[in-house]
C-alpha cells in the first residue's frame, strides 16, 4: 500500500539528517496517514480510506463525504473517489 493521501496528494519526501558535525545521511519524511471511515448518507454505507490528517479535516470542513465529492472538480479527485462520486450522483438523481 502506497503512502499517499488520495485527497491532498501528500506523499513521502526525502531529505537529509544533518549531525552536529555536519554529516549528512539520507532519510524519509512520511505523511501523517490515518485510517478514516466516512459515512455516505445518500448511499447509506461507509467507506474507509488512508488519508492525511489534513485530508480528513478537508472532508469534514466541506460537510461530509457526499458534499466533498459533489463539490470537488473531477480532475482533482483520485480514481477511487471518482467511482464513489458517480455512485453518489446517480443515487441523488434517483432520489429527486
Amino acid at each position: 500500500m502506497s503512502r499517499v493521501c488520495i485527497v491532498t496528494g501528500k506523499k513521502t519526501e526525502t531529505g537529509n539528517n544533518v549531525s552536529h558535525a555536519n554529516n549528512k545521511t539520507k532519510r524519509r519524511f512520511l505523511p501523517n496517514l490515518q485510517k478514516a471511515t466516512f459515512l455516505s448518507e445518500i448511499l447509506g454505507r461507509t467507506f474507509s480510506f488512508r488519508l492525511s490528517t489534513r485530508g480528513i479535516r478537508t472532508i469534514e470542513h466541506k460537510g461530509g463525504l457526499d458534499q466533498f465529492l459533489v463539490n470537488s472538480r473531477a480532475a482533482k479527485l483520485d480514481t477511487s473517489l471518482l467511482k464513489i462520486r458517480r455512485q453518489v450522483q446517480k443515487a441523488a438523481e434517483v432520489k429527486k
